[in-house]
């Protein structure tokens, strides 16, 4: 997966744009940003997620975009019973977003997360049980951002589903249902004093 990852990177950087007649590497074509994922319930059965999703990439056309992306993410819940389950999500993956205009865009992002439980029973003498899980992932989606005319910088709101649906998907449920994953971010241009 990872070997993957650094494939589509270095392919972003050999790519070249015949409508805009890019022939060589420019520096202001690279950017960075990330995500957040924030999300909670209240009731008998509570949650609470926070997540953060750091991204670095280049853009090889105005309508194609390559980036490698981090993932961190915590997730606490409660139970109707006042058991507790802590999960800890942490991963490398990859992503391309297409823009068949400048203000929407289509994303396919490979991943694989590390994922590690815990369950904390109500009944304390039972003791706390930890488990550690893997899984791939491959969300795909789409997005809304502002405008893309300044140079890779602008905001934007995505949702997406992982198609692979893995058993210890962090984005399917117990039921292996797909889990909507909604994040809103930032993409900043970067190398904007190199800019001819």
């Amino acid at each position: 997966m990872l070997a993957a990852c650094s494939l589509l990177l270095a392919a972003a950087l050999h790519a070249q744009d015949e409508n805009e007649k890019q022939k060589h590497y420019d520096p202001t074509n690279w950017f960075a940003g990330g995500s957040v994922s924030l999300g909670f319930s209240g009731g008998s059965y509570s949650s609470f997620l926070v997540g953060l999703h750091p991204h670095y990439g280049y853009t090889v056309a105005k309508w194609i975009d390559f980036a490698a992306v981090a993932n961190f993410e915590y997730q606490s819940q409660r139970d109707v019973y006042n058991n507790k389950y802590r999960t800890t999500i942490y991963g490398l993956g990859a992503f391309t977003r297409i823009f068949p205009v400048h203000f929407l865009f289509i994303q396919a992002q490979p991943e694989y997360n590390f994922i590690a439980q815990k369950f904390i029973p109500y009944n304390s003498g039972i003791g706390n049980i930890k488990s550690t899980l893997h899984a791939p992932s491959l969300l795909v989606g789409g997005g809304l951002t502002t405008s893309r005319s300044d140079k890779n910088t602008f905001t934007y709101l995505s949702i997406l589903v992982d198609v692979i649906k893995d058993i210890n998907s962090p984005y399917v449920d117990g039921y292996g249902n797909l889990l909507p994953i909604i994040r809103a971010g930032i993409n900043i241009g970067l190398n904007r004093g190199k800019r001819k």
